[in-house]
């Protein structure tokens, strides 16, 4: 079967866990009761975005890369409008209610906080502020890795033409993903950034562009080794927690022990996604994974709005309003979907321009 053809249920469900992974972590710094030691764990939740990037290059390479190099340029076109599709009209929308906050609280007498630059709109809307323009994130935070995100879809067809992973041997796939690992955390070390968190607005394109990178890489791989996937996942795992131990001992740099410990993890659960009984493969999972999209873009602005509708201590909100925000969390995630993602998917990829008649033109 065609790699584009796949479908790999793990990796749908994980991406859902992801996305609650960041909301976690927004909200963090809110839930006193909640033991230290919790808290630090999501304090790292800001790493699913680094996940995010490697799935992202996994799923694009798996669907478009034989595409493009079958099409060349002329099928670029059709790459970019079905990316657009996808990020940018829920983009526009939670937007719009991030301007739509902006302006009710300057309507009823309140300074609209530094967060809302009306100066930075247009960069917003074009979804380039998060390529060097601003030293800052603003308006909709989570909107920064879309942002990334649309270059490395710009850069992809590029990519996918200048390098056929198919045709590289496994050792020098391998070998490319560890020079672009090593590549990243130099990047990092020489601008003095501790974690990947550091200087978003800096460095998160590069970030992401070299982390896409990576994960069609190891698109390539899961092409090769899924035919026999028990010892390459077995390899994968171990290599996975090696790196991630590391890291969290300090022994390695987030930005250079972090990312290759996710491309690990991505490769292992790629090989295992549709093994009987996998336990990423369920219903409940998959629709969060569905559904994530939503959950992440949309969840930053209703925390702010919902801290000032109910919250009179932001450091400390009981579990009652933390459920509730939880609960609007998701209500507002299956609403988007359903009434805003899915139908503008739809309406762009259904839409081509007429060719006009020569007697009207």
């Amino acid at each position: 079967m065609s790699a584009a053809r796949v479908e790999l249920h793990a990796l749908t469900g994980v991406r859902g866990i992801a996305a609650w992974a960041v909301v976690l972590y927004h909200i963090r710094l809110s839930l006193d009761w909640v033991p230290q030691g919790t808290i630090d764990v999501l304090a790292k939740g800001y790493l699913a975005v680094d996940f995010f990037f490697l799935l992202s290059g996994f799923v694009i390479w798996m669907k478009w890369g034989t595409r493009l190099r079958e099409g060349g340029w002329s099928a670029a076109p059709a790459f970019l409008k079905k990316r657009i599709a996808r990020i940018w009209p829920l983009h526009l929308v939670i937007l719009a209610s991030g301007i739509a906050l902006a302006l009710l609280l300057a309507a009823t007498g309140r300074h609209a906080p530094r967060e809302f630059p009306f100066a930075e709109l247009p960069l917003h809307i074009l979804l380039v502020q998060n390529w060097g323009f601003t030293d800052a994130l603003a308006w909709n935070d989570p909107a920064w890795s879309i942002s990334a995100e649309l270059g490395a879809y710009l850069a992809f067809p590029a990519l996918a033409l200048a390098i056929d992973w198919r045709r590289v041997p496994s050792s020098g796939v391998i070998a490319a993903i560890a020079a672009l690992f090593v590549l990243l955390a130099s990047v990092f070390a020489w601008n003095g950034a501790s974690g990947l968190n550091t200087d978003i607005a800096r460095l998160g394109l590069i970030r992401c562009v070299l982390e896409f990178a990576a994960g069609t890489a190891i698109g390539a791989l899961w092409v090769r080794w899924r035919a026999a996937p028990n010892v390459p996942a077995i390899m994968a795992a171990v290599v996975a927690l090696s790196l991630a131990a590391a890291t969290i001992a300090g022994l390695l740099p987030e930005a250079l022990g972090a990312p290759p410990a996710f491309a690990a993890a991505l490769l292992m659960l790629a090989l295992t996604s549709n093994a009987r009984g996998n336990p990423l493969d369920n219903r409940v999972l998959q629709y969060l994974g569905e559904i994530s999209y939503a959950t992440y873009l949309g969840h930053f602005l209703l925390w702010f709005a919902f801290k000032l509708a109910f919250v009179s201590d932001a450091n400390a909100v009981p579990p009652a309003l933390v459920a509730l925000y939880l609960a609007l969390v998701l209500a507002s995630s299956i609403a988007l979907y359903h009434l805003v993602e899915r139908p503008a998917q739809c309406a762009i990829n259904g839409w081509s321009p007429r060719r006009l008649d020569p007697a009207t033109r």
